[in-house]
């Protein structure tokens, strides 16, 4: 056996032994550590820990009797041992490296004709004899040790047979030290019969996987043969012919619409996948990249409806309002039915989120009665989903449009690119700049995908994307689109919306009859007024699912149950009904403008009402089992009863807190009558629009000392603002009034509300103007008075943005008098005339005219400064 002597000191002494004529040394087996089990692999350091004990340390940690081993040779560390006969130690002689006294241990006596002797020694003998048919390994144990040991005898054959045995090495340790023939043949034969068990589990394992892989290997001949004898009586191709044969059936069929260019590159592909070994990777490559050459709707295009009075009908049946939106595509449909057919073209619909941008391309889509398909990307970072990539990558795909076309079908689909404000920008390159080959009519008639290689006419494709803040679209980009502005809802639309499509939707959702509930005008008003002012409808649509949710809850816990009778005969009848609701729900679903994608509002519908429909069956199982014991007929007129004593439940502007929550916006309005200084501006937010208010003050008087001092997170345009105001309204006021020095002389402190609120624009020049005329000449401006618009250091008034968000907040805040740039003209008139209603709207080009309008006295009156505060 080869030995590993890592000890250096121990080495060298084996190696100056060697020298001797004798050179023999002890081998002794080392003890387990305590509390361990021999039997259990550790990653434990043990070994090291072993050579690390010296002396008495590594003497107590040695079983008593080892083995006298020849030193046959030594290689570096490595040390061939050869055993001869048992030792036991006696008393320790040096400590490092470790020599001991020993004693040679002889075996007991025995008697050699001893039949019980003979009988065990034949066992092991047999038994070593159906171990070595089954182990090759085991047969070169016995040739080598025939070599050096010569002839078998009793105690020989025991030591064999526990030395091959490969048991544990305490159980060798055993025979060891079993000096008794007898015992120690009766130790191996043990030994040895584990053995044989071990081996034929090792035969049947063996058998098992020999099977397993000769059923496999037969299966497949027989496939294989199974596929040739096809092949010949011509029953079946092989996998290329019909690979060949598939695409070939597919292009057939498009070949007078396919151009050239693409049939060419199909048959260079097919002649390719002929020459190829189906095993090769470049033939799964080539396979996938035909696959997607024919399966694309080369020159195939849907019949449009080109009537406009069935699209305006669609649009108005989906989605209330949006007229811009709705205009721009009867005009589409208008030049299509004239030229005959239509070209692309792409439309960026813009505003904030919950007005319906998402949700309207796929009404446009079916007025059009075109495919739709619709992809976001926002937060897109990599060029490949836009372009595709090579070839040569593994797993390559074609880009999303090339995806698009094999997905409808079509090659004039609606293609809605949604949230394009919002590209993403990364290592892979800028994706904003691969849109622009897409979205250019120019361009996107011969559009490249990197996958295909072959251009692809775009020409016909209707893209409408959808952004939030169109100054986050690059330049170039938004060069090459059509902007439609949606600004949002007024107060009046949201009413039309939330009572016709969105509660409609929602009540049938929560599985509530009409005659249920009713939700007041009063209420819905207060809803949007006090906690939905978004331009959107996304949130107005969540807080009546919350109210309706709650009466849900409310009726429940009443007892009603608006399921079918589960014991009625009549249950197709109840399917239909059932069938019936659900097909008006779908097509009412589509109706609501929130609703990003219509189709998964229609598939969450139905089951929320199974589900509300499962909940009820469970309550109402154990009221029958407690109540009717037998008797149904008594049950149901109970149930009978107890539906016509419950009320129905009654949603006012009075109980609305109960089921939404304490209102989120406040009344925007501070001053019933604005006092002197204080003056009414509009603003354009995220929200939509909203009023706010422009208050000076004067700190201190004294000669000279004329300063203005800013507050309420005034961004640095507005800054600038408030110094040109303060400028031109001392150049005012020496005009009107020339004898009054209050500017020169005045310390002033202008301050806009909510000071926790970042706000920055020109639009509020010509209110801060009027705010500190207001202040130096001690009068308040007009009641009921909001202005906007940009002022120069000359007195124009520029025009500002954002015309219908604002007037839709001066109508919130019941203003009946707008000042507006004459710029602004234009966008005020485009308004629809319920927006405009009952406002008198002044549009000025000069600082003079808004004095003019502002300092008119009212008829009437005089108002004390404790009188003109609000008192809510």
């Amino acid at each position: 056996m080869p030995m590993y002597v890592k000890d250096q000191k121990l080495l060298q002494a084996l190696i100056e032994n060697r020298k001797r004529s004798a050179p023999y040394a002890g081998a002794f087996l080392v003890k387990d550590e305590e509390g361990t089990d021999p039997n259990i692999v550790t990653g434990s350091d043990s070994e090291k820990s072993i050579d690390d004990l010296k002396g008495k340390d590594l003497l107590k940690r040695l079983h008593e009797v080892g083995t006298l081993a020849q030193i046959t040779s030594i290689q570096g560390d490595q040390v061939v041992l050869f055993g001869h006969r048992r030792l036991r130690i006696t008393e320790m002689v040096e400590e490092d490296p470790l020599t001991v006294k020993v004693d040679h241990l002889k075996e007991n006596p025995y008697n050699k004709d001893d039949d019980v002797m003979k009988a065990t020694s034949f066992e092991v003998i047999s038994t070593l004899r159906d171990v070595l048919r089954t182990s090759s390994l085991w047969k070169d144990h016995v040739q080598t040790y025939q070599q050096h040991i010569g002839d078998f005898n009793y105690q020989r054959l025991a030591d064999f047979g526990a030395a091959i045995s490969g048991a544990n090495k305490l159980h060798c340790q055993e025979v060891l030290e079993e000096l008794d023939v007898y015992k120690r043949l009766k130790l191996t034969l043990e030994l040895i019969k584990k053995e044989m068990e071990i081996s034929k589990l090792q035969q049947a394992i063996a058998k098992a996987i020999e099977e397993k892989i000769s059923g496999d290997q037969r299966r497949y001949l027989l496939n294989e043969q199974l596929k040739a004898i096809k092949k010949e009586l011509g029953l079946e191709t092989d996998d290329k012919t019909a690979l060949s044969a598939k695409f070939k059936e597919r292009i057939e069929l498009k070949k007078d619409k396919c151009p050239p260019h693409v049939l060419q590159v199909i048959e260079e592909e097919l002649t390719k996948l002929q020459l190829l070994e189906a095993s090769s990777s470049e033939f799964s490559v080539t396979r996938n990249y035909l696959d997607w050459l024919t399966v694309l709707p080369w020159g195939n295009y849907s019949d449009e409806n080109f009537d406009v009075h069935h699209a305006q009908k669609i649009l108005d049946e989906d989605h209330y309002g949006l007229n811009d939106v709705k205009e721009r595509i009867l005009e589409f449909i208008a030049v299509g039915k004239l030229r005959g057919t239509s070209q692309g073209k792409i439309i960026c619909l813009s505003g904030p989120p919950g007005v319906g941008k998402t949700s309207i391309g796929r009404s446009i889509a079916r007025a059009l009665n075109r495919q739709f398909y619709r992809f976001s990307v926002g937060g897109l970072a990599d060029v490949a989903e836009i372009k595709g990539h090579r070839r040569t990558y593994v797993g390559a795909m074609p880009g999303k449009m090339v995806q698009c076309l094999k997905s409808v079908g079509t090659a004039n689909p609606l293609v809605l690119i949604d949230e394009i404000d919002k590209l993403g920008k990364g290592h892979s390159g800028d994706p904003a700049s691969a849109l622009l080959e897409l979205l250019d009519p120019e361009q996107n008639v011969n559009f490249l995908d990197h996958y295909l290689d072959v251009p692809i006419d775009l020409s016909k494709v209707l893209f409408v994307c959808t952004a939030n803040v169109i100054e986050m679209i690059p330049n170039p980009l938004l060069d090459r689109m059509e902007i439609i502005a949606i600004a949002g809802y007024i107060t009046d639309e949201k009413v039309h919306i939330a009572r016709d499509y969105l509660e409609k939707n929602t009540r049938q959702a929560c599985g509530i009859k009409p005659q249920q509930v009713e939700v007041t005008d009063a209420a819905l008003l207060a809803l949007i007024e006090n906690y939905c002012r978004e331009a959107g409808v996304r949130n107005l649509q969540k807080q009546i699912e919350k109210i309706y949710r709650k009466i849900a809850l409310q009726l429940v816990r009443q007892g009603v149950s608006n399921e079918p009778d589960q014991e009625s005969p009549s249950v197709t009848v109840s399917e239909e009904s059932s069938s019936g609701d659900s097909t008006t729900a779908k097509d009412e679903i589509l109706k609501d403008p929130a609703v990003e994608d219509a189709s998964v509002a229609n598939n969450v519908t139905n089951p929320a009402s199974e589900e509300a429909n499962e909940v009820n069956l469970t309550t109402e199982a154990p009221k029958e089992d407690n109540t009717s014991k037998g008797n149904k007929d008594t049950y149901g007129a109970a149930e009978d009863a107890a539906d016509k004593a419950i009320e129905k439940v009654v949603v006012d502007s009075s109980n609305l807190g109960d089921f939404v929550g304490k209102p989120v916006f406040q009344a925007e309005r501070i001053y019933e009558q604005t006092p002197v200084g204080v003056v009414m501006g509009l603003a354009w937010t995220a929200m939509g629009g909203s009023t706010l208010y422009i208050e000076t003050t004067k700190v201190e008087e004294g000669e000279g000392k004329g300063a203005l001092v800013l507050t309420g997170q005034l961004g640095d345009v507005m800054k600038e603002s408030a110094q040109i105001a303060h400028t031109v309204g001392r150049a005012v006021l020496l005009e009107k009034e020339p004898d009054n020095q209050f500017f020169a002389n005045s310390k002033l402190h202008l301050h806009v509300p909510a000071g926790s609120t970042p706000k920055d624009g020109p639009s509020a020049g010509c209110t801060m103007i009027t705010s500190m005329l207001s202040l130096a000449m001690g009068m308040p401006v007009k009641k009921d008075l909001a202005m906007t618009g940009e002022v120069t250091l000359t007195g124009r008034i520029l025009p500002i943005g954002g015309v219908k968000e604002k007037t839709i907040a001066a109508r919130r805040s019941a203003i009946k008098t707008l000042i507006f740039p004459a710029a602004n003209k234009r966008d005020f008139d485009e308004l629809a005339s319920n927006v405009k209603e009952g406002l008198e709207v002044h549009f000025v080009d000069t600082y003079g005219e808004i004095y003019d309008l502002a300092f008119q006295s009212d008829a009437g009156t005089e108002t004390s400064l404790d009188d003109l505060a609000l008192q809510d």
